[in-house]
Protein backbone atom coordinates (compact mmCIF):
# COMPACT_ATOMS: atom_id res chain seq x y z
CA UNK A 1 0.00 0.00 0.00
CA UNK A 2 1.55 3.44 -0.47
CA UNK A 3 0.61 5.18 2.12
CA UNK A 4 2.69 7.55 4.30
CA UNK A 5 3.91 5.82 7.16
CA UNK A 6 3.91 10.01 8.93
CA UNK A 7 2.38 12.83 8.22
CA UNK A 8 1.28 15.81 10.13
CA UNK A 9 -1.63 14.37 11.34
CA UNK A 10 -0.23 11.22 13.04
CA UNK A 11 3.42 12.83 14.08
CA UNK A 12 1.64 15.21 16.44
CA UNK A 13 4.14 14.95 19.87
CA UNK A 14 2.96 12.67 22.14
CA UNK A 15 2.66 14.86 26.08
CA UNK A 16 0.90 13.95 28.99
CA UNK A 17 0.20 17.63 29.42
CA UNK A 18 -2.34 17.16 26.79
CA UNK A 19 -4.36 14.88 30.19
CA UNK A 20 -5.08 18.40 31.69
CA UNK A 21 -6.57 20.01 28.93
CA UNK A 22 -8.90 16.99 28.33
CA UNK A 23 -9.95 16.80 31.84
CA UNK A 24 -10.70 20.62 31.70
CA UNK A 25 -13.38 19.09 29.15
CA UNK A 26 -14.55 16.08 30.29
CA UNK A 27 -14.66 16.37 34.06
CA UNK A 28 -14.24 19.61 34.18
CA UNK A 29 -16.68 20.19 37.40
CA UNK A 30 -15.35 16.83 39.13
CA UNK A 31 -12.59 17.80 42.33
CA UNK A 32 -9.26 17.66 40.69
CA UNK A 33 -7.82 18.52 44.29
CA UNK A 34 -8.46 18.81 47.90
CA UNK A 35 -6.05 20.13 50.76
CA UNK A 36 -7.81 20.57 54.05
CA UNK A 37 -10.58 23.15 53.14
CA UNK A 38 -9.40 24.13 49.61
CA UNK A 39 -10.93 22.34 46.51
CA UNK A 40 -10.21 22.46 43.05
CA UNK A 41 -12.08 21.60 39.61
CA UNK A 42 -10.51 19.86 36.61
CA UNK A 43 -11.27 23.31 35.28
CA UNK A 44 -10.27 25.53 38.11
CA UNK A 45 -6.59 23.46 38.12
CA UNK A 46 -6.60 23.62 34.07
CA UNK A 47 -7.08 27.76 34.66
CA UNK A 48 -4.49 27.58 37.21
CA UNK A 49 -1.75 26.25 35.44
CA UNK A 50 -2.22 28.10 32.48
CA UNK A 51 -1.74 31.51 34.25
CA UNK A 52 1.18 30.00 36.32
CA UNK A 53 2.86 28.96 33.32
CA UNK A 54 2.14 32.08 31.57
CA UNK A 55 4.12 34.01 34.31
CA UNK A 56 6.97 31.23 34.51
CA UNK A 57 7.64 32.38 30.68
CA UNK A 58 7.53 35.97 31.60
CA UNK A 59 10.39 35.19 33.69
CA UNK A 60 12.51 34.15 30.95
CA UNK A 61 12.31 30.73 31.75
CA UNK A 62 11.83 28.40 28.51
CA UNK A 63 12.72 25.56 26.52
CA UNK A 64 15.51 23.43 28.14
CA UNK A 65 15.50 25.75 31.59
CA UNK A 66 15.37 23.97 34.33
CA UNK A 67 12.66 24.82 37.26
CA UNK A 68 13.34 22.94 40.94
CA UNK A 69 10.54 22.53 43.29
CA UNK A 70 11.16 21.57 47.00
CA UNK A 71 8.05 20.86 48.65
CA UNK A 72 5.50 18.49 50.06
CA UNK A 73 2.60 17.17 48.74
CA UNK A 74 0.71 20.36 48.50
CA UNK A 75 -1.40 21.46 45.79
CA UNK A 76 1.48 23.76 44.24
CA UNK A 77 3.33 20.96 43.68
CA UNK A 78 0.40 19.12 41.63
CA UNK A 79 0.18 22.15 39.87
CA UNK A 80 4.04 22.72 39.53
CA UNK A 81 3.59 18.83 37.49
CA UNK A 82 1.82 20.44 34.31
CA UNK A 83 2.68 24.48 34.74
CA UNK A 84 6.66 23.96 34.54
CA UNK A 85 6.70 22.06 31.17
CA UNK A 86 4.00 24.09 29.61
CA UNK A 87 6.56 26.55 29.87
CA UNK A 88 8.75 24.05 27.50
CA UNK A 89 10.65 24.10 30.60
CA UNK A 90 12.06 20.85 32.60
CA UNK A 91 10.72 20.16 35.74
CA UNK A 92 12.83 18.83 39.06
CA UNK A 93 11.54 18.07 42.22
CA UNK A 94 13.91 17.71 44.94
CA UNK A 95 13.60 14.59 47.53
CA UNK A 96 12.14 16.96 50.72
CA UNK A 97 14.66 14.10 53.26
CA UNK A 98 17.54 15.55 51.69
CA UNK A 99 20.47 17.86 53.48
CA UNK A 100 21.87 21.00 52.35
CA UNK A 101 24.63 19.88 50.94
CA UNK A 102 23.16 17.63 48.63
CA UNK A 103 20.37 20.24 47.55
CA UNK A 104 23.31 22.80 46.73
CA UNK A 105 25.16 20.34 44.52
CA UNK A 106 22.32 19.13 42.08
CA UNK A 107 21.17 23.10 42.27
CA UNK A 108 24.33 23.99 40.88
CA UNK A 109 24.35 20.61 38.33
CA UNK A 110 21.54 21.28 36.71
CA UNK A 111 21.86 24.74 36.28
CA UNK A 112 18.43 25.87 37.88
CA UNK A 113 16.68 28.99 36.86
CA UNK A 114 13.93 29.05 39.30
CA UNK A 115 12.82 27.62 42.04
CA UNK A 116 9.68 26.73 43.90
CA UNK A 117 10.09 26.18 47.53
CA UNK A 118 7.81 25.39 50.45
CA UNK A 119 7.88 28.01 53.26
CA UNK A 120 8.10 25.22 55.60
CA UNK A 121 12.45 24.91 54.03
CA UNK A 122 13.33 28.50 54.06
CA UNK A 123 16.00 27.04 56.42
CA UNK A 124 17.37 24.30 54.40
CA UNK A 125 16.84 26.37 51.51
CA UNK A 126 19.20 29.24 52.99
CA UNK A 127 22.05 26.78 53.94
CA UNK A 128 21.75 25.23 50.50
CA UNK A 129 22.20 29.01 48.48
CA UNK A 130 25.01 29.70 51.17
CA UNK A 131 27.19 26.80 49.71
CA UNK A 132 26.80 28.05 46.19
CA UNK A 133 30.17 29.81 45.07
CA UNK A 134 30.37 33.44 45.07
CA UNK A 135 30.59 33.82 41.45
CA UNK A 136 27.74 31.14 40.63
CA UNK A 137 24.61 32.94 40.13
CA UNK A 138 21.61 31.17 42.08
CA UNK A 139 17.88 30.57 41.29
CA UNK A 140 15.23 32.98 41.47
CA UNK A 141 13.06 32.33 44.44
CA UNK A 142 9.33 31.53 44.34
CA UNK A 143 7.85 30.99 48.34
CA UNK A 144 5.09 28.45 48.48
CA UNK A 145 2.64 29.53 51.38
CA UNK A 146 -0.68 27.36 52.66
CA UNK A 147 -3.99 28.30 52.06
CA UNK A 148 -2.77 31.40 49.98
CA UNK A 149 -1.98 33.15 53.81
CA UNK A 150 0.62 36.51 53.52
CA UNK A 151 4.22 34.62 54.52
CA UNK A 152 5.06 35.10 58.17
CA UNK A 153 7.39 38.11 58.06
CA UNK A 154 10.00 36.22 60.61
CA UNK A 155 10.10 33.37 58.20
CA UNK A 156 10.55 35.45 55.22
CA UNK A 157 13.44 37.71 56.50
CA UNK A 158 15.32 34.17 56.71
CA UNK A 159 15.85 34.03 52.60
CA UNK A 160 15.28 36.98 50.05
CA UNK A 161 12.61 35.09 47.76
CA UNK A 162 11.29 37.22 45.01
CA UNK A 163 7.89 36.00 44.29
CA UNK A 164 4.83 34.27 46.16
CA UNK A 165 3.49 31.11 44.44
CA UNK A 166 -0.17 32.67 44.77
CA UNK A 167 1.37 36.16 43.25
CA UNK A 168 1.86 34.24 40.19
CA UNK A 169 -0.86 32.66 40.07
CA UNK A 170 -3.16 35.80 40.46
CA UNK A 171 -1.57 37.66 38.00
CA UNK A 172 -1.12 35.06 34.79
CA UNK A 173 -2.94 34.95 31.61
CA UNK A 174 -5.84 31.75 31.69
CA UNK A 175 -5.57 32.14 28.16
CA UNK A 176 -2.03 31.43 27.88
CA UNK A 177 -1.30 28.88 24.60
CA UNK A 178 1.24 26.84 26.63
CA UNK A 179 4.61 25.56 24.36
CA UNK A 180 4.33 22.39 23.73
CA UNK A 181 6.89 20.44 22.60
CA UNK A 182 8.84 20.52 19.08
CA UNK A 183 9.67 17.17 19.52
CA UNK A 184 7.80 14.18 21.80
CA UNK A 185 11.89 13.47 22.55
CA UNK A 186 12.08 17.29 24.22
CA UNK A 187 13.13 16.76 28.03
CA UNK A 188 10.49 16.74 30.29
CA UNK A 189 11.67 15.68 34.00
CA UNK A 190 15.17 15.64 35.85
CA UNK A 191 15.12 13.48 38.45
CA UNK A 192 18.46 12.87 40.84
CA UNK A 193 19.11 9.27 42.05
CA UNK A 194 19.93 8.73 45.59
CA UNK A 195 23.31 8.76 47.22
CA UNK A 196 24.64 10.88 44.48
CA UNK A 197 26.45 14.41 45.78
CA UNK A 198 30.12 13.64 44.71
CA UNK A 199 29.03 12.65 41.25
CA UNK A 200 25.59 13.69 40.75
CA UNK A 201 23.33 11.44 38.43
CA UNK A 202 20.71 13.08 37.00
CA UNK A 203 18.29 11.13 35.46
CA UNK A 204 16.39 12.96 32.24
CA UNK A 205 13.01 11.70 30.65
CA UNK A 206 11.31 12.94 27.60
CA UNK A 207 7.46 13.75 27.22
CA UNK A 208 7.18 10.89 24.89
CA UNK A 209 8.70 8.42 27.94
CA UNK A 210 6.13 10.40 30.33
CA UNK A 211 3.08 10.09 28.14
CA UNK A 212 4.27 6.01 28.06
CA UNK A 213 5.09 5.56 31.49
CA UNK A 214 1.81 7.31 32.74
CA UNK A 215 -0.13 5.36 30.51
CA UNK A 216 1.32 1.77 31.25
CA UNK A 217 0.46 2.42 35.13
CA UNK A 218 -2.79 3.46 34.78
CA UNK A 219 -3.42 0.49 33.10
CA UNK A 220 -1.26 -2.06 34.75
CA UNK A 221 -2.95 -1.04 37.81
CA UNK A 222 -6.72 -1.38 36.18
CA UNK A 223 -7.48 2.37 37.56
CA UNK A 224 -10.84 3.15 36.58
CA UNK A 225 -12.03 6.86 35.56
CA UNK A 226 -12.79 8.88 38.65
CA UNK A 227 -10.48 7.24 41.52
CA UNK A 228 -10.05 9.11 44.99
CA UNK A 229 -6.24 8.85 45.09
CA UNK A 230 -4.26 9.70 48.17
CA UNK A 231 -0.85 11.14 48.39
CA UNK A 232 0.69 8.99 50.27
CA UNK A 233 3.57 8.67 47.41
CA UNK A 234 5.74 11.60 47.80
CA UNK A 235 5.69 13.73 44.37
CA UNK A 236 9.54 14.22 44.01
CA UNK A 237 9.76 9.85 43.75
CA UNK A 238 9.87 9.92 39.82
CA UNK A 239 7.30 12.27 40.08
CA UNK A 240 4.90 10.21 42.08
CA UNK A 241 5.62 7.06 39.74
CA UNK A 242 3.61 9.36 36.92
CA UNK A 243 0.37 9.46 39.08
CA UNK A 244 0.55 12.95 39.04
CA UNK A 245 -0.45 13.03 35.52
CA UNK A 246 -2.42 10.04 35.78
CA UNK A 247 -5.06 11.42 38.03
CA UNK A 248 -6.02 13.87 35.03
CA UNK A 249 -6.07 11.21 32.69
CA UNK A 250 -8.73 9.59 34.11
CA UNK A 251 -10.37 12.71 36.35
CA UNK A 252 -9.45 11.32 39.66
CA UNK A 253 -9.35 13.18 43.12
CA UNK A 254 -5.79 13.94 44.05
CA UNK A 255 -6.31 14.33 47.98
CA UNK A 256 -3.07 16.41 49.22
CA UNK A 257 -1.46 16.50 52.53
CA UNK A 258 1.97 17.53 54.11
CA UNK A 259 3.54 13.98 56.28
CA UNK A 260 2.34 11.16 56.68
CA UNK A 261 0.19 10.27 59.96
CA UNK A 262 -1.50 7.00 60.55
CA UNK A 263 -4.34 8.73 62.67
CA UNK A 264 -4.43 11.29 59.92
CA UNK A 265 -4.40 8.72 56.87
CA UNK A 266 -7.09 6.86 58.21
CA UNK A 267 -9.63 10.23 58.70
CA UNK A 268 -8.91 11.15 55.12
CA UNK A 269 -9.31 7.32 53.66
CA UNK A 270 -13.11 7.78 55.38
CA UNK A 271 -13.67 11.11 54.95
CA UNK A 272 -12.68 11.35 51.14
CA UNK A 273 -13.70 7.88 50.23
CA UNK A 274 -10.42 7.04 49.04
CA UNK A 275 -9.96 4.57 46.56
CA UNK A 276 -5.96 4.31 46.00
CA UNK A 277 -2.76 5.28 47.55
CA UNK A 278 1.12 4.46 46.53
CA UNK A 279 3.66 3.94 49.29
CA UNK A 280 6.84 1.99 50.31
CA UNK A 281 6.27 -1.38 52.25
CA UNK A 282 6.95 0.72 55.27
CA UNK A 283 3.56 2.44 55.34
CA UNK A 284 1.96 -0.65 54.57
CA UNK A 285 3.50 -1.75 58.53
CA UNK A 286 2.37 1.82 60.12
CA UNK A 287 -1.06 1.78 58.58
CA UNK A 288 -1.39 -2.09 60.12
CA UNK A 289 0.48 -2.42 63.40
CA UNK A 290 -0.93 0.96 64.59
CA UNK A 291 -3.31 0.94 67.40
CA UNK A 292 -4.86 3.57 65.42
CA UNK A 293 -5.83 0.86 62.46
CA UNK A 294 -9.45 -0.19 61.63
CA UNK A 295 -10.75 -1.88 59.12
CA UNK A 296 -12.47 -0.23 55.51
CA UNK A 297 -15.29 -0.12 54.67
CA UNK A 298 -14.39 -0.63 51.30
CA UNK A 299 -11.51 -2.09 49.31
CA UNK A 300 -8.27 0.70 49.09
CA UNK A 301 -6.16 -0.62 46.76
CA UNK A 302 -2.53 -0.08 47.40
CA UNK A 303 0.71 -0.06 45.35
CA UNK A 304 3.99 -0.82 46.74
CA UNK A 305 7.45 -1.07 45.52
CA UNK A 306 11.12 -1.59 46.73
CA UNK A 307 11.70 -4.54 49.08
CA UNK A 308 9.11 -6.76 48.99
CA UNK A 309 6.73 -6.02 52.58
CA UNK A 310 7.23 -9.49 54.90
CA UNK A 311 4.55 -12.23 54.82
CA UNK A 312 2.78 -10.96 58.26
CA UNK A 313 2.50 -7.26 56.94
CA UNK A 314 0.89 -7.75 53.98
CA UNK A 315 -1.85 -10.68 55.83
CA UNK A 316 -2.07 -8.06 58.65
CA UNK A 317 -3.07 -5.03 56.09
CA UNK A 318 -5.06 -6.76 53.85
CA UNK A 319 -6.86 -8.47 56.46
CA UNK A 320 -8.38 -4.39 57.01
CA UNK A 321 -9.12 -4.08 53.09
CA UNK A 322 -6.06 -2.98 51.75
CA UNK A 323 -5.79 -4.55 48.07
CA UNK A 324 -2.10 -4.67 47.84
CA UNK A 325 0.01 -5.28 44.43
CA UNK A 326 3.72 -4.84 44.26
CA UNK A 327 5.99 -4.18 41.52
CA UNK A 328 9.34 -3.03 40.47
CA UNK A 329 10.88 0.25 39.00
CA UNK A 330 13.93 2.77 39.54
CA UNK A 331 13.95 6.59 38.72
CA UNK A 332 15.90 5.63 35.11
CA UNK A 333 12.55 4.38 34.10
CA UNK A 334 10.41 7.02 35.35
CA UNK A 335 7.67 4.11 37.33
CA UNK A 336 6.83 0.85 37.75
CA UNK A 337 7.87 -1.68 34.92
CA UNK A 338 7.44 -4.89 36.20
CA UNK A 339 4.66 -6.15 38.51
CA UNK A 340 2.75 -9.06 40.42
CA UNK A 341 0.71 -9.55 37.66
CA UNK A 342 -1.91 -11.33 39.83
CA UNK A 343 -3.86 -14.58 39.09
CA UNK A 344 -7.62 -15.50 40.17
CA UNK A 345 -6.84 -18.94 41.22
CA UNK A 346 -3.96 -17.49 43.46
CA UNK A 347 -6.64 -15.99 45.55
CA UNK A 348 -7.35 -19.68 47.15
CA UNK A 349 -4.08 -20.07 48.40
CA UNK A 350 -3.48 -19.55 52.12
CA UNK A 351 -2.22 -16.35 53.16
CA UNK A 352 1.12 -17.08 53.69
CA UNK A 353 1.30 -18.43 50.41
CA UNK A 354 -0.19 -15.71 48.80
CA UNK A 355 1.95 -12.81 50.29
CA UNK A 356 5.05 -14.90 49.03
CA UNK A 357 3.63 -15.04 45.79
CA UNK A 358 3.05 -11.07 46.09
CA UNK A 359 6.48 -10.48 47.44
CA UNK A 360 7.75 -11.51 43.78
CA UNK A 361 7.86 -8.17 41.33
CA UNK A 362 6.35 -10.33 38.71
CA UNK A 363 6.33 -9.80 34.52
CA UNK A 364 7.10 -6.89 32.58
CA UNK A 365 4.39 -4.34 31.96
CA UNK A 366 2.63 -4.00 28.82
CA UNK A 367 4.62 -1.00 27.18
CA UNK A 368 8.13 -2.03 28.54
CA UNK A 369 9.20 -4.19 25.24
CA UNK A 370 11.36 -6.72 27.43
CA UNK A 371 12.67 -7.44 30.62
CA UNK A 372 14.90 -10.16 31.63
CA UNK A 373 17.53 -11.38 33.84
CA UNK A 374 21.18 -12.12 32.35
CA UNK A 375 24.57 -13.89 32.98
CA UNK A 376 26.61 -10.99 33.38
CA UNK A 377 29.46 -13.00 32.02
CA UNK A 378 27.61 -14.67 29.28
CA UNK A 379 25.04 -11.74 28.63
CA UNK A 380 22.60 -15.01 28.31
CA UNK A 381 19.02 -15.15 29.53
CA UNK A 382 19.41 -17.61 32.96
CA UNK A 383 17.68 -20.15 33.74
CA UNK A 384 13.60 -20.02 34.93
CA UNK A 385 14.64 -22.10 38.31
CA UNK A 386 14.26 -19.66 40.60
CA UNK A 387 17.77 -20.19 41.91
CA UNK A 388 20.18 -19.00 39.20
CA UNK A 389 20.79 -15.39 39.63
CA UNK A 390 21.85 -12.80 37.17
CA UNK A 391 21.73 -9.36 36.03
CA UNK A 392 17.84 -7.20 35.70
CA UNK A 393 17.64 -5.52 32.73
CA UNK A 394 14.64 -3.61 30.90
CA UNK A 395 13.74 -2.01 27.43
CA UNK A 396 11.25 -0.18 26.23
CA UNK A 397 9.33 3.19 25.95
CA UNK A 398 9.91 4.52 29.16
CA UNK A 399 13.65 3.99 29.46
CA UNK A 400 15.72 7.18 30.33
CA UNK A 401 17.29 9.80 27.80
CA UNK A 402 19.99 9.66 30.15
CA UNK A 403 21.98 10.98 32.67
CA UNK A 404 22.36 14.63 32.67
CA UNK A 405 26.10 16.05 31.99
CA UNK A 406 27.35 11.84 32.18
CA UNK A 407 27.70 10.57 28.79
CA UNK A 408 30.08 7.75 30.67
CA UNK A 409 27.55 7.10 32.98
CA UNK A 410 24.61 6.81 30.52
CA UNK A 411 26.62 4.47 28.18
CA UNK A 412 28.16 2.65 31.34
CA UNK A 413 24.58 1.40 32.70
CA UNK A 414 22.35 1.89 28.56
CA UNK A 415 24.66 -0.55 26.67
CA UNK A 416 25.31 -1.42 22.84
CA UNK A 417 23.43 -4.22 22.87
CA UNK A 418 19.95 -1.94 23.83
CA UNK A 419 19.32 -3.17 27.36
CA UNK A 420 19.02 -0.71 30.44
CA UNK A 421 21.45 -2.94 33.43
CA UNK A 422 19.49 -1.95 36.61
CA UNK A 423 22.30 -3.11 38.90
CA UNK A 424 19.69 -4.94 40.49
CA UNK A 425 19.87 -9.09 40.97
CA UNK A 426 17.13 -11.09 40.36
CA UNK A 427 16.41 -14.57 39.69
CA UNK A 428 13.08 -15.96 37.31
CA UNK A 429 10.64 -18.65 38.10
CA UNK A 430 9.26 -21.31 36.80
CA UNK A 431 6.09 -19.40 35.77
CA UNK A 432 8.52 -16.30 34.52
CA UNK A 433 8.02 -14.49 37.15
CA UNK A 434 10.86 -12.32 38.46
CA UNK A 435 12.03 -11.60 41.99
CA UNK A 436 14.96 -9.57 42.83
CA UNK A 437 17.09 -11.30 45.15
CA UNK A 438 19.85 -8.45 46.06
CA UNK A 439 20.50 -5.07 45.04
CA UNK A 440 24.12 -4.62 43.51
CA UNK A 441 26.58 -1.13 43.81
CA UNK A 442 25.28 -2.31 47.59
CA UNK A 443 22.09 0.33 47.34
CA UNK A 444 20.58 0.21 50.88
CA UNK A 445 16.90 0.17 50.45
CA UNK A 446 15.11 2.03 53.79
CA UNK A 447 11.51 2.69 53.66
CA UNK A 448 11.47 3.69 50.33
CA UNK A 449 14.45 5.28 50.00
CA UNK A 450 18.06 4.80 48.25
CA UNK A 451 21.26 4.44 50.87
CA UNK A 452 24.21 4.78 49.19
CA UNK A 453 26.87 2.53 51.21
CA UNK A 454 29.81 4.05 49.78
CA UNK A 455 28.62 7.73 51.01
CA UNK A 456 28.08 6.78 54.03
CA UNK A 457 31.44 4.69 54.52
CA UNK A 458 33.03 8.06 53.71
CA UNK A 459 31.72 9.57 56.68
CA UNK A 460 32.10 6.95 58.62
CA UNK A 461 36.06 7.39 57.52
CA UNK A 462 36.19 10.80 58.52
CA UNK A 463 35.95 10.12 62.34
CA UNK A 464 39.20 9.36 63.57
CA UNK A 465 39.05 6.76 65.70
CA UNK A 466 37.81 4.61 62.54
CA UNK A 467 40.44 2.55 60.56
CA UNK A 468 37.79 0.61 58.42
CA UNK A 469 33.87 0.73 57.41
CA UNK A 470 31.61 -1.24 55.44
CA UNK A 471 27.91 -0.88 55.21
CA UNK A 472 25.47 -3.15 54.16
CA UNK A 473 21.63 -3.66 54.57
CA UNK A 474 20.14 -5.66 57.79
CA UNK A 475 16.54 -6.77 56.70
CA UNK A 476 13.76 -5.02 58.97
CA UNK A 477 9.94 -5.83 59.34
CA UNK A 478 9.47 -2.01 59.78
CA UNK A 479 11.80 -0.12 57.44
CA UNK A 480 12.35 -3.13 54.76
CA UNK A 481 16.01 -2.52 55.38
CA UNK A 482 18.19 -0.68 57.58
CA UNK A 483 21.80 0.59 57.40
CA UNK A 484 24.27 -1.65 59.59
CA UNK A 485 27.98 -0.48 59.83
CA UNK A 486 30.51 -2.74 60.39
CA UNK A 487 33.81 -0.47 61.57
CA UNK A 488 37.38 -1.35 63.26
CA UNK A 489 39.01 0.68 65.48
CA UNK A 490 42.31 2.41 64.47
CA UNK A 491 45.13 0.60 67.16
CA UNK A 492 46.32 3.80 68.73
CA UNK A 493 43.00 5.00 69.95
CA UNK A 494 43.07 5.04 73.69
CA UNK A 495 39.42 4.77 74.23
CA UNK A 496 37.56 2.74 71.02
CA UNK A 497 33.95 4.70 70.44
CA UNK A 498 30.51 3.22 71.51
CA UNK A 499 28.19 2.41 68.50
CA UNK A 500 25.93 5.41 69.93
CA UNK A 501 28.69 7.78 69.79
CA UNK A 502 29.39 6.60 65.89
CA UNK A 503 25.35 7.20 64.85
CA UNK A 504 25.54 10.17 66.46
CA UNK A 505 28.94 11.21 64.68
CA UNK A 506 26.58 9.87 61.50
CA UNK A 507 23.49 11.69 62.50
CA UNK A 508 25.31 15.48 62.21
CA UNK A 509 26.78 14.69 59.22
CA UNK A 510 24.09 13.26 57.43
CA UNK A 511 19.93 13.13 56.36
CA UNK A 512 18.93 10.37 59.18
CA UNK A 513 17.33 8.10 57.18
CA UNK A 514 21.36 7.39 56.04
CA UNK A 515 22.30 6.68 59.12
CA UNK A 516 23.49 3.67 60.51
CA UNK A 517 20.33 1.66 62.80
CA UNK A 518 23.20 -1.08 63.97
CA UNK A 519 26.87 -0.78 64.22
CA UNK A 520 29.31 -3.61 64.81
CA UNK A 521 32.87 -3.18 65.67
CA UNK A 522 35.32 -5.98 64.62
CA UNK A 523 39.21 -6.34 65.01
CA UNK A 524 39.76 -6.21 61.30
CA UNK A 525 37.01 -6.37 58.12
CA UNK A 526 37.39 -9.50 56.05
CA UNK A 527 39.54 -9.18 52.90
CA UNK A 528 39.86 -11.20 50.08
CA UNK A 529 43.37 -12.03 48.85
CA UNK A 530 43.05 -8.53 46.47
CA UNK A 531 42.10 -6.68 49.77
CA UNK A 532 38.57 -5.72 48.77
CA UNK A 533 36.38 -6.33 51.66
CA UNK A 534 33.95 -9.05 51.43
CA UNK A 535 30.64 -7.75 51.79
CA UNK A 536 29.04 -10.64 51.40
CA UNK A 537 30.23 -12.13 54.69
CA UNK A 538 29.31 -9.00 56.32
CA UNK A 539 25.60 -9.48 54.73
CA UNK A 540 25.34 -12.89 56.22
CA UNK A 541 26.33 -11.63 59.88
CA UNK A 542 24.06 -8.87 59.11
CA UNK A 543 20.68 -11.17 57.90
CA UNK A 544 21.96 -14.14 60.81
CA UNK A 545 20.72 -10.35 62.88
CA UNK A 546 17.62 -10.72 62.06
CA UNK A 547 14.96 -7.65 62.25
CA UNK A 548 15.89 -4.85 64.86
CA UNK A 549 13.24 -5.20 68.06
CA UNK A 550 9.83 -3.12 66.90
CA UNK A 551 9.50 0.05 67.20
CA UNK A 552 6.56 1.86 69.15
CA UNK A 553 4.68 3.49 65.94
Amino acid sequence: MDLLKENPANSFPLTPLTFLERAAIAYGEYPSIINNTTTYTWSQTHRRCLQLASTIKSLGIGRGHVVSVLAHNVPAMYELHFAVPMTGAIIHTINTRIDARMISVFMRHSESKLLFVDQIFLSLITQAIALFPTETQPPTLVLITDNKVTPDQTLSSIVDFHYTYEDLVKDGDPDFKWVRPESEWDPMTLNYTSGTTSSPKGVVHSHRQIFIITVDSLIDWSVPKHPVYLWTLPMFHSNGWSFTWGMAAVGGTNICFRKFDVALVYDLIFRHKVTHMCGAPVLLNMLSNSPLARPLKKPVHFLTGGAPPPAAVLVRVEALGFVVSHGYGLTEVAGVVVSCAWKPNWDRLPGAERAKLKARQGVRTITMAEADVIDAKSGISVERDGITVGEIVLRGGSVMMGYLKDPDGTTGCIRSDGWLYTGDVGVVHPDGYLEIRDRSKDVIVTGGENVCSVEVESILYENPAVNEAAVVARPDEFWGETVCAFVSAKADVKERPTGEEIVEFCRRRLPHYMVPKTVVFMEELPRNLTGKIEKFKLRDVANSMGSLPPRPI
